[in-house]
């Protein structure tokens, strides 16, 4: 089995083009897709997913991960279910058809189905590519 450590995991940008920074970091291990996640602020993905066109606005893809440090919400609009929080040295679940909000600056690692994260990062980069144009559009308009 490969082996490697969080900092010798490849940019998602190098999969991803359109993701900004270099925050996250994914190679595919067998059917599993491995992540290491480092936001120096905060982030919602309400807007993004919907932005992205994934399926109902939320995430299909479990996650199964760690946190390291920071605090990620994991909220399932419409259900009815409790939002559940993964805080600093503690191990998650966080099914399909949630929304992530990672609180506080968040360091994880995470396991995930390669074919889900896969779905879900390409929504992440239509929805970056949509941001750059529609940026790029208004400039185009302030001429």
């Amino acid at each position: 089995m490969p082996t490697m450590k969080l900092r010798d995991i490849p940019s998602a940008g190098m999969r991803w083009k359109n993701l900004p920074g270099d925050f996250y970091r994914t190679t595919q291990l067998g059917d599993m897709e491995v992540g290491f996640t480092s936001l120096p602020f905060t982030v919602d993905c309400t807007q993004t997913y919907k932005e992205g066109g994934l399926a109902g606005g939320v995430c299909g893809c479990p996650h199964y991960g760690y946190v390291i440090k920071g605090k990620i919400r994991c909220v399932y609009p419409g259900t009815g279910m409790p939002d559940d929080v993964a805080g600093e040295g503690e191990v998650y679940y966080f099914p399909s058809g949630h929304v992530l909000i990672y609180e506080e600056p968040t360091d994880a690692v995470e396991f995930n189905p390669a074919a889900a994260l896969q779905d879900l990062m390409n929504g992440m980069d239509r929805a970056m590519e949509r941001r750059t144009a529609a940026a790029e559009d208004q400039e185009a308009n302030k001429t």
